[in-house]
């Protein structure tokens, strides 16, 4: 390199160093240190003890890992396309040229800014099994009301619907991906008679297949990690049917303070998102189209 090129790469290397000061500090050294307690047991108020395996060997025989897993799976598989099939419906809607569509955009993408606690203690009281907007909904259609939140069977659903509710995120980045989409597409496809279903399976579809692979990434991450709604709303109950990996790796470090098996269990849930992201992609050369893509 040339004493000039030398003098750039480290004006650039001053230039991120704070940040790589941040990373190494509160991301990579934590990270490290979590895979060493992984083989410890660790009460925060004593020094880590090495155990070896023993947490491995707890976790392969753990039931309560075992529900936790299956929920958030469960939780996962239905909530992220409910989620991403109502953000794109929505933002075809609002993708429409009307007027005051603006207003009806900032309308719609208000609700997911609503803080996680605050949302999360309003379907509390819609899914009340005394005075919830949900019972009130099913009596119309003359069902029988529900215990909702309160009932194994009905909690995760209740959850996926809250999580389908938090749709705003993903229906702004539908939009700006069918405001790109080129006009002359529908126009040239307008003249050779195609229906409104064929425009959109052949145009939108394709066209917006970066995006959709975007929330879906993005939206698998999220759902994985889900914590707040189900610590605040059920705590993991009734008994163990809403329990999910994030709340399950809290209880073991902050109430148990296990926090050798809080790692671990946190790692396990790292290599399962990161295992499904690199899938994600793999498959992602099959579906996803690209503009510079050579047909």
């Amino acid at each position: 390199m040339s004493p000039l090129r030398r003098k750039e790469a480290l004006l650039g290397y001053v230039a991120i160093s704070p940040w790589l000061v941040g990373f190494l500090v509160f991301t990579a050294g934590p990270m490290v240190y979590s895979a060493y307690l992984v083989f410890t047991e660790w009460e925060l108020i004593t020094p880590p003890e090495w155990v070896g395996l023993d947490n491995i060997r707890f976790l392969l025989k753990d039931q309560t890992f075992r529900d936790a897993l299956r929920n958030t799976t469960i939780y996962t598989v239905f909530s992220i396309p409910l989620q991403l099939l109502v953000a794109l419906g929505v933002a075809l809607l609002l993708n429409l040229n009307i007027r005051g569509s603006n207003w009806y955009r900032a309308i719609t993408f208000l609700p997911s800014q609503t803080p996680a606690v605050a949302s999360a203690m309003l379907w509390f009281f819609i899914f009340s099994p005394t005075s919830g907007l949900a019972n009130a909904a099913v009596r119309v259609f003359g069902i029988p009301e529900q215990r909702w939140l309160w009932d194994i069977h009905l909690v995760k659903p209740a959850l996926i619907t809250m999580a389908a509710w938090a749709f705003g995120g993903a229906m702004i980045i539908f939009l700006a991906g069918l405001q790109d989409i080129p006009q002359s597409l529908y126009e040239a496809a307008d003249i050779d008679g195609a229906t409104g279903f064929s425009k959109f399976l052949n145009i939108t579809v394709p066209l917006l297949s970066p995006t959709i692979f975007f929330n879906l990434v993005i939206g698998l991450i999220g759902a994985f990690q889900v914590f707040t709604p189900v610590y605040l709303m059920t705590g993991g109950g009734p008994g163990t049917s809403s329990m999910m990996l994030g709340l399950l790796i809290y209880r073991e470090g902050f109430e148990e303070f296990n926090m050798g098996y809080a790692s671990l269990l946190a790692w396990v849930m790292f290599l399962i998102v990161i295992t499904l992201t690199i899938i994600q992609f793999t498959l992602a050369r099959r579906w996803v189209y690209y503009e510079g893509d050579k047909a």
